[in-house]
C-alpha cells in the first residue's frame, strides 16, 4: 500500500505550533514575571502548584524533624 504525502509545507503532524501568548500580555514584560504569570500564579495551574508545594514542605519538614529528633529513635 503506498503511503500518503503530506500537503507541502504542512510541518510534522505531531507538532501543532507554539501555543499563542495571551492577549493581554505587556511587549515589555520581562521572561521572568511573564513565566511567573504564566505558570506559577494561572488560576488553572495553581491546583497542582500547590500539590508540589505541599510536597516539598512535607519532605523538608521530614528531614528536620529526623535531624532534630533523630537521636530519639534509636533504642
Amino acid at each position: 500500500m503506498a503511503r500518503r504525502a503530506a500537503p507541502p509545507h504542512a510541518g510534522p503532524a505531531y507538532y501543532s505550533g507554539a501555543p499563542p501568548r495571551g492577549a493581554l500580555a505587556d511587549p515589555n514584560e520581562s521572561f521572568f514575571s511573564a513565566f511567573l504569570k504564566e505558570e506559577v500564579f494561572a488560576p488553572e495551574k495553581l491546583p497542582g502548584n500547590l500539590s508540589i508545594l505541599t510536597g516539598v514542605a512535607v519532605f523538608l519538614g521530614g528531614i528536620a524533624a529526623i535531624r532534630t529528633f533523630g537521636e530519639f529513635m534509636i533504642p
